[in-house]
């Protein structure tokens, strides 16, 4: 026997956490989620528990058998299947009275004031690599005002930067105005988002890093932290409630080391504490090119 869906009775053990006019606060908002993948995917089922009624979400892929170790929507019955199309689906059963905007070419330069249109917050879900949506969507956010969060997988944990209209900027953070190499673009973005570096002890095997390839190591344990990290975020934001530290200050937790540090670096990869691991991240890079040509 199914019963018939209601709004305040699904999302009633949210209450006592959020008073009842937050929640209905909730059930107006609309985040946007470009990229519905490791992080994504978890964001947007997360989101949609947490009872946010509307969605802008966007993803140009489908689901293939690698994205299984960490991806919510990546299942048998799921592969060749659309991203955006199994996520929407999987969100609807949570609330079929979402309101949810597809973009199933990703974000871009011709639809991504489309994408943002009527939306309360950003989160970021694209992939790693994914260094031109990226930088494309935060702009577009900070010309609209809008609040940006991304959360990163690393190793076992999760990094949290926030960017908040009239701040510190993505670009003036990562450093990434003067267009240096993809492959210096990973390394700004790895450091820049992790500066406390806690997921490096966690690392077995350095050879599964390699950035040229656009191949690095992901966990599950990662992405679902990262899920509730980013919603905690969003309901500060969106409620106007608690202590919202934005960039330059960050936070990471490395659940494998069980260690918590808030990072605060003024000028972003400017700051000397930054310049010298970006030098230390370059000389890996070096070495580890250099390893197979000396086998």
């Amino acid at each position: 026997m199914t019963e018939e869906f209601s709004y305040p009775d699904a999302f009633a053990r949210n209450l006592g956490w959020v008073a009842d006019h937050e929640q209905e606060m909730l059930r107006g908002k609309t985040a946007a989620i470009a990229g519905l993948g490791g992080v994504g995917g978890v964001h947007l089922l997360t989101l949609a528990r947490l009872g946010i009624g509307g969605f802008n979400v966007a993803d140009f892929d489908s689901f293939d058998i690698a994205n299984f170790n960490r991806q919510v929507g990546a299942t048998v019955s799921s592969l060749g299947k659309s991203k955006v199309d199994v996520l929407s689906g999987m969100a609807l059963d949570i609330n079929p009275e979402l309101r949810i905007r597809q973009f199933p070419a990703g974000v871009d330069e011709l639809n991504v004031d489309g994408f943002l249109s009527g939306v309360d917050i950003y989160i970021d879900g694209l992939d790693f690599f994914a260094f031109e949506a990226r930088r494309l969507v935060f702009a577009a956010c900070a010309r609209r005002g809008i609040p940006a969060v991304t959360v990163a997988p690393v190793g076992m944990g999760a990094a949290l930067l926030t960017f908040l209209p009239g701040r510190m900027s993505f670009d003036d953070y990562f450093q990434w105005g003067e267009d240096p190499p993809e492959t210096e673009l990973a390394l700004r973005f790895l450091v820049g988002l992790a500066p406390a570096g806690l997921h490096r002890g966690s690392l077995v095997d350095s050879s599964r890093v390699d950035l040229a390839a656009h191949r690095t190591p992901s966990t599950i344990m990662a992405c679902q932290l990262c899920a509730g990290v980013a919603a905690t975020e969003a309901l500060k934001i969106l409620l106007g409630r608690g202590p919202v530290r934005c960039a330059p200050h960050g936070v990471q937790f490395d659940a494998y080391s069980n260690r918590l540090v808030r990072t605060w670096r003024p000028g972003g990869n400017r700051h000397p504490l930054q310049r010298l691991a970006l030098w230390l991240g370059r000389r890996q890079l070096l070495r580890l090119q250099k390893a197979p040509a000396q086998l």
